[in-house]
C-alpha cells in the first residue's frame, strides 16, 4: 500500500508500525506463494527426469516450454490464443452486459421476476453441453457456435448474482426512501445500483470462469483453431505435451483476465473513498 509523503506525516507511529507489519505480511505471502510455485515445478521437472513418473503421461516444465516454443516458432501460437481470447471477451461481454440489464428488469417487475423464475432455475441447472448439437445447427461451425455456448454458460450465473445483489438491498434504507416519497426510479438510482457493486464485481470475477468455460467447451464440440483445438487434437494424436502446453496457456490467460477485474476493483473503490 503506497502513501504520499503528508499522508504519512498525518498518521500517528502506531499507525505507521501497523502499515509497515501489513506491508512485510504482504510480501511475506507473495514470496511464499512463488516459493511454492517453484518448488512444485522442481518436484515435477525431477520426477519426469529421474521417471518417477511417466513423462509421457505427465510432460514436464522443460517440454511444455519447448513445445510453447516451437508453437511460437511456427506461428501459430498467437493465432491460437487470439482466437480464444477473442471467443471468450466477446461471450463474456455479451452475457454480462444482457445479463446486467435482464437482473434490473426481473428487479424493476416483481410479476416478471415471479413468471420467469422457474425458468431461471431450470435453465441454470441444465447441463449447457446437452445443447451441442443444436448450437452447431443454430450457429454453424464457426465462432459464432463458440461464443453462443460462451454466452450460454455465463448469462444466467451473472443474472442470478446481480438479481440477488439487487434484491439484497438494506431493507431499512429501502423503507426511508419510500418514506420520503422517492419513486422507483429514484431508489434504483441512488440506492440500488450504488449498494450492488460489490456484487458487480463478485459477478464479474465468476463470470471470467464461465467465460472460458464457455469457449473452450464451445471449441471441443466444434474448432478449427484455438486453446480448446490444441486440446482436443492434442489428446486425439497422444502429444500430451501440447495439451498440458495449452491447458498452462489457459490457466495464465485465466489469472490475467481474472487480476484485470481484481484491478478495477480497486481503482473503482479509490476512485470512490
Amino acid at each position: 500500500m503506497k502513501h504520499t509523503k503528508k499522508q504519512l506525516l498525518e498518521y500517528s507511529q502506531e499507525h505507521l508500525d501497523y502499515l509497515k507489519r501489513q506491508s512485510k505480511k504482504t510480501l511475506a505471502v507473495n514470496i511464499a506463494r512463488v516459493a511454492i510455485l517453484l518448488v512444485l515445478l522442481l518436484i515435477w521437472e525431477l520426477a519426469a527426469a529421474f521417471e518417477w513418473v511417466n513423462p509421457f503421461i505427465t510432460s514436464s516444465p522443460s517440454r511444455i516450454l519447448k513445445t510453447i516454443a516451437s508453437l511460437y516458432e511456427n506461428g501459430t501460437l498467437f493465432y491460437h490464443v487470439s482466437t480464444t481470447l477473442s471467443e471468450t471477451l466477446i461471450g463474456f461481454f455479451i452475457a454480462v452486459l444482457i445479463g446486467y440489464s435482464v437482473a434490473l428488469l426481473l428487479w424493476w417487475s416483481e410479476l416478471f421476476r415471479k413468471i420467469s423464475e422457474p425458468y431461471l432455475v431450470v435453465l441454470n441447472a441444465l447441463p449447457k453441453i446437452a445443447l451441442g448439437p443444436l448450437i452447431i445447427i443454430w450457429c454453424g461451425t464457426g465462432s459464432g457456435a463458440i461464443i453462443f455456448m460462451t454466452v450460454l454458460i455465463g448469462l444466467i450465473v451473472a443474472i442470478l448474482n446481480m438479481l440477488g445483489g439487487f434484491m439484497s438491498t438494506d431493507e431499512n434504507k429501502l423503507l426511508l426512501l419510500k418514506s420520503m416519497g422517492a419513486s422507483k426510479w429514484q431508489i434504483l438510482t441512488k440506492l440500488v445500483l450504488p449498494s450492488s457493486f460489490p456484487t458487480v464485481i463478485s459477478m464479474l470475477k465468476i463470470n471470467v470462469g464461465m467465460a472460458w468455460i464457455g469457449s473452450i467447451m464451445g471449441e471441443y464440440i466444434v474448432s478449427k483453431a484455438g486453446i480448446g483445438y490444441l486440446i482436443v487434437y492434442g489428446g486425439q494424436v497422444f502429444k500430451l505435451d501440447l495439451v498440458m502446453s495449452a491447458v498452462l496457456i489457459l490457466c495464465a490467460l485465466a489469472a490475467i483476465m481474472y487480476a484485470l477485474v481484481a484491478l478495477l476493483e480497486k481503482l473503482v473503490v479509490k476512485n470512490t473513498k
